[in-house]
C-alpha cells in the first residue's frame, strides 16, 4: 500500500506531465491514461476489446474529455488525421520550419523554440484553430499560454520551481510573431488546417456515436456538446455557454419535428458550427432512453463488412432479446473523398455490413428517421445516405 502511494503521483509528474511534453510524435496519443507508443489499434482489436467490455465492465464510463484531459476530444480528431498524410505532413512541417526560422531568438547559445518544441506548436495549431474569425479572438493569448504552460511542463529549458526568463520571454515572442506577423506561413497553414479540420469533423462524429453506444456509460464533460477545440487547464475549463446550447437543442428539437431532411441537408452545410454533433448526441441519448437495457446490458456482436470501401468503415450491434442497434461509422477517410467531398451514399459503392443470421428485416435510422429493410446485408450506402455516421435500431 506505500508502494501504490507513490506510483500515482510519479505517473502524473513523471510520465503526463513530463514525457507528454517531449515526447511530440503524434500529441493527440499523449493524454492522460494513454500510451503515446500505442499508434492505433486494429478493427478486430478493438471487436475484441469491447466484447471484453461488454462481459466484464459493462457499466465502466465512456468518456472522451474530463476536467484533466491535454487536448479536447475533437482536436486530438483533427490531429489524428495526420496519420493518414505522412508524406504532406512532413513536408509542411519542412517548409514551416524554413518559413520561420527569422522568428527565432537565440538564447544560451540554443535557437528558441527548438525543432522538436516548434514540432509540437504546429501539431497544437492543426488541432485547435478555431473553424470561423469571430472564435480566433484571444487565440494568440491562449497559445502563448498554452506553449509556457508545456514548456515548463516539459522541463528542458523552464520549470515551474525554476523559471528562465530569457527562453520563456522567446517562445511566447515566437508564437506572437507566428500567428501575427507571418502571412507566408499563415497563407499556407490554414489552406493544410482547412483540410485537416474537414477530415476531423468525421472522425470526431464517429468517435461519438461510437462512445454513445459501445459497451458503457457514456460520459459527457461540459461544453463538448459541440466542438471541442480546447486544450489541458486551464483551457478546458473556461465558462460554458449553456444558455447558447440550450438555445440550439431547442432549435434542433423543433426543427426536426417538422422536417428531418431538410435539417439534415442545413446541419451538414453548416457542420463548422457544431450542431451536427449536438444532433448526433441528442438522436442517440434520445434512442438510449427507449432501449435502456439494450444498450445498458445488451450483448456486443462485432460486424463483419464487405465490399470495395471495407476498411474504410467499423460496425457492430447491440443485441438485448430479440431488439438490436447497429452502429456504424466511417474511417480514414482522407483516402476515400476529397476535402471538399462528404462520405455519403453512392461514395461506399458495394461496401456492406453483413447482419447476424438471426436478425429482423426492417430498421430504423435514428438519425434520419428513414426505414430500411436488409435480410442478410445492410449496404452502407443507404445507412450513410444523408449523415455520415449511423444507428439503426430493429422496428
Amino acid at each position: 500500500m506505500r508502494f501504490q502511494q507513490f506510483t500515482s503521483p510519479l505517473m502524473a509528474k513523471g510520465l503526463e506531465d513530463t514525457a507528454f511534453y517531449v515526447f511530440n510524435r503524434l500529441v493527440s496519443l499523449n493524454e492522460v491514461g494513454g500510451n503515446p507508443g500505442r499508434f492505433g489499434i486494429s478493427v478486430d482489436d478493438f471487436h475484441a476489446a469491447m466484447s471484453g467490455r461488454a462481459r466484464s465492465f459493462p457499466h465502466t464510463m465512456n468518456a472522451t474529455a474530463t476536467h484533466d484531459t491535454k487536448r479536447g476530444e475533437d482536436l486530438r480528431a483533427r490531429i489524428n488525421v495526420l496519420s493518414e498524410m505522412p508524406g504532406e505532413w512532413q513536408k509542411q512541417i519542412e517548409l514551416w520550419h524554413k518559413l520561420n526560422k527569422s522568428l527565432k531568438r537565440t538564447v544560451q547559445d540554443e535557437e528558441v523554440p527548438s525543432r522538436n518544441r516548434e514540432y509540437f506548436l504546429y501539431q497544437t495549431l492543426v488541432g485547435a484553430w478555431p473553424f470561423t474569425e469571430s472564435q480566433r479572438v484571444g487565440f494568440v493569448e491562449r497559445m502563448q499560454h498554452y506553449m509556457l504552460k508545456a514548456a515548463r511542463e516539459a522541463k528542458t529549458h523552464t520549470f515551474w520551481l525554476d523559471n528562465n526568463p530569457e527562453y520563456e520571454e522567446a517562445l511566447l515572442d515566437f508564437t506572437e510573431k507566428l500567428l501575427t506577423a507571418a502571412p507566408e506561413f499563415i497563407e499556407s497553414f490554414t489552406a493544410f488546417q482547412k483540410r485537416v479540420a474537414h477530415y476531423g469533423i468525421f472522425n470526431s462524429l464517429a468517435q461519438t456515436v461510437i462512445k454513445l453506444t459501445a459497451p458503457g456509460v457514456p460520459d459527457l464533460y461540459q461544453g463538448t456538446e459541440v466542438w471541442d477545440l480546447s486544450l489541458v487547464d486551464p483551457d478546458n475549463r473556461r465558462p460554458v455557454d449553456y444558455q447558447q446550447r440550450r438555445q440550439l437543442l431547442e432549435g434542433l428539437r423543433a426543427a426536426s419535428a417538422s422536417n428531418v431532411a431538410a435539417l439534415l441537408d442545413e446541419l451538414l452545410a453548416a457542420r463548422r458550427d457544431g450542431r451536427i454533433k449536438l444532433f448526433v448526441i441528442y438522436r442517440t441519448l434520445q434512442a438510449r432512453r427507449d432501449d435502456r437495457e439494450l444498450f445498458e446490458q445488451g450483448d456486443y456482436l462485432p460486424l463483419v463488412v464487405t465490399g470495395e470501401h471495407a476498411a474504410h468503415v467499423i460496425a457492430f450491434a447491440r443485441r438485448q432479446s430479440e431488439r438490436l442497434a447497429l452502429t456504424i461509422a466511417p474511417r480514414l477517410l482522407v483516402s476515400l473523398v476529397g476535402e471538399d467531398a462528404l462520405p455519403l451514399g453512392e461514395v461506399w459503392r458495394d461496401t456492406a455490413v453483413e447482419l447476424p443470421a438471426d436478425a429482423p428485416r426492417a430498421w430504423r435510422n435514428v438519425f434520419t428517421d428513414e426505414s430500411l429493410n436488409a435480410t442478410k446485408r445492410i449496404a452502407v450506402a443507404d445507412a450513410l445516405r444523408r449523415v455520415p455516421v449511423a444507428l439503426l435500431v430493429s422496428e
